[in-house]
């Protein structure tokens, strides 16, 4: 999806205008894929614009950078901070997407990243739905990819890493060009792991199911467990257990999270239908209480929200 530029990125501790925010052509990961980021989406609430639970991202974040070993220079605090600076000084008070990234710079080259310095940028724009409105309305059509998710032992799937989403291109472009919205990609062991950026739920019985993140090679979501929330107090059991992709096939409801996505009902999978080839009931309830949790319509979800002031 485009980018519409906005005015200032934070980079390094300091705003700079979006176009300045350049890197070296031979900075290390951009050769070798080392390094870590996540999706924020802020949203418009009748009390101003608030980033949905931005802490809990941000922590992620540095998660996933310990697990790469990259110490960075900057705190939690610091990039919390950051991440409400640039909503605000962009103006970006209808929402946005916002993208931290902690990568290593120039001056060291080889397998080795220990000694490469680790740098860190915030940014935020205006992105519209990632998998469009007609999807959100109506559900999208999956195909499972001939591409596998990464096992957990090959690289570590509990992280959010820079290089690793390569394996989700692969999967993307691979579905887009048979004709599909979306690919789902299985585990080594042939069951199903995650969609290329989001996790997802199979409705049977008037329960819920997902994959075990960590057995599956799936990142834990923060859509993925604030739904879980929402499902637990609207009643609906929800439940981590391995899927096969005929758990779809015969669901009577599907969809999928991701904080770009949203919550996305799934209408086919494999070009057969899920359910009657419309949002279920459960799906469209939990996307329902999502969408005025996000936006600051629940009193009991209100703590999910940062407000950038």
């Amino acid at each position: 999806m485009p980018i519409t530029p906005t005015e200032k990125i934070w980079f390094d501790g300091e705003l700079v205008d979006w176009d300045d925010a350049n890197v070296h052509v031979l900075t290390h990961s951009l050769h070798y894929g080392s390094g870590v980021f996540e999706g924020i989406r802020a949203y418009p609430t009748s009390s101003g614009v608030a980033v949905f639970r931005l802490t809990d991202h941000i922590n992620r974040l540095f998660s996933s950078a310990k697990v790469f070993l990259m110490d960075v220079p900057f705190s939690s605090a610091d990039l919390v901070r950051a991440s409400k600076e640039v909503v605000r000084v962009n103006g970006l008070d209808q929402g946005c997407y916002i993208r931290p990234l902690i990568f290593l710079g120039d001056g060291e080259m080889g397998l080795n990243p220990l000694p490469c310095a680790v740098r860190v940028a915030v940014a935020a724009w205006s992105w519209g739905t990632y998998l469009g409105d007609e999807g959100i309305r109506n559900g999208i059509r999956l195909k499972v990819s001939s591409w596998q998710r990464h096992d957990p032992n090959a690289v570590p799937t509990a992280a959010k890493g820079t290089g690793m989403y390569v394996n989700s291109s692969l999967a993307k472009v691979e579905a887009l060009k048979a004709g599909y919205d979306e690919a789902l990609l299985l585990a080594p062991d042939g069951r199903v792991s995650e969609c290329t950026g989001e996790n997802v739920f199979v409705v049977r019985g008037g329960r819920i199911l997902t994959p075990p993140t960590s057995a599956s090679g799936a990142l834990a979501g923060i859509t993925q467990q604030s739904v879980e929330t929402i499902a637990a107090d609207l009643g609906v059991e929800v439940s981590h257990e391995a899927l096969v992709r005929t758990d779809l096939y015969t669901a009577d409801e599907a969809f999928l999270t991701g904080t770009a996505a949203e919550v996305v009902p799934i209408r086919e999978v494999d070009d057969r239908m899920v359910g009657d080839g419309r949002p279920g009931p459960i799906t469209t309830q939990i996307q329902q209480t999502y969408f005025a949790a996000v936006r600051g319509e629940v009193d009991r979800y209100k703590d999910w929200l940062e407000y950038v002031g």
